[in-house]
């Protein structure tokens, strides 16, 4: 009996192992890999060169057992996105914060980098894109994200861009950008926009991979349909593991 406990709980640690790995995905670049993995939400783990990044590391991801954070960026306010205790859990003596502007008050100790800024750390170029709504509020007149507040990333590292929406419609800043090899976008109401819509944004800048993110409640067969045909590959991962 104890034997079979054993073996049971060997098999269910294998598995977990497994399952986590197959989440990560690896992209080749000039300067070697990058490992992206979803943690939860918008919450995500990012590996190249030896150098851990988070980017919106927050409450009810599981942090635990990850590597300590090299850099950590933050693109918005909301407590999905910035949380100073899931900050202070993946944070060790050195590391660095970049953060839009409005995030600085809380995490003090967060350097700003605001819409449009272009920063460059241990082989990454950082591009701060602005993220925010056009139309959608809490009430009339009001919007959830206001233009200047919150940022996207676009990431730089071996001459391969990658793309974080961070919470957004489908901007023109999202529209007008250009030669991104993978691309995450948000698509949830009533905060950021619906799946066909996210899907009309992500057609105009044409990434050769999309992977939805930040979709809690929304129809992801949705997105993947007014995809089809396009050439960019959508790959769906899941974001909230039970």
């Amino acid at each position: 009996m104890k034997l079979t406990l054993v073996l049971a709980c060997l098999i269910l640690a294998i598995t977990s192992s497994a399952r986590s790995e197959t989440a990560t995905q690896t992209f080749t670049t000039s300067a070697g890999p990058v490992k992206i993995t979803p943690l939860l939400h918008a919450s995500t783990l990012i590996e190249a060169g030896g150098k851990t990044i988070y980017l919106d590391p927050a409450k009810p991801a599981k942090l635990g057992g990850y590597p300590k954070a090299d850099l950590i960026l933050i693109t918005d306010i909301h407590p999905d996105h910035m949380d100073p205790d899931s900050i202070a859990a993946v944070s060790q003596a050195g590391s660095e914060i970049l953060a839009a502007p409005a995030v600085v008050a809380t995490v003090k100790t967060a350097k700003p980098i605001a819409n449009g800024e272009t920063k460059t750390w241990q082989g990454w170029s950082i591009e701060a894109i602005p993220a925010y709504n056009l139309s959608r509020g809490p009430a009339p007149g009001k919007l959830f994200h206001d233009k200047g507040r919150g940022n996207g990333y676009v990431l730089t590292y071996g001459g391969v861009r990658f793309y974080f929406s961070g919470d957004t419609e489908g901007v023109p800043e999202m529209r007008a950008l250009k030669n991104i090899e993978v691309a995450f976008v948000c698509m949830n109401l009533p905060y950021t926009m619906p799946p066909d819509e996210a899907a009309d944004a992500v057609k105009a800048f044409h990434p050769k991979i999309v992977i939805p993110y930040h979709y809690r409640g929304s129809d992801l067969s949705v997105f993947q349909k007014k995809l089809e045909g396009t050439g960019i590959e959508v790959r769906v991962l899941d974001w909230y593991p039970k």
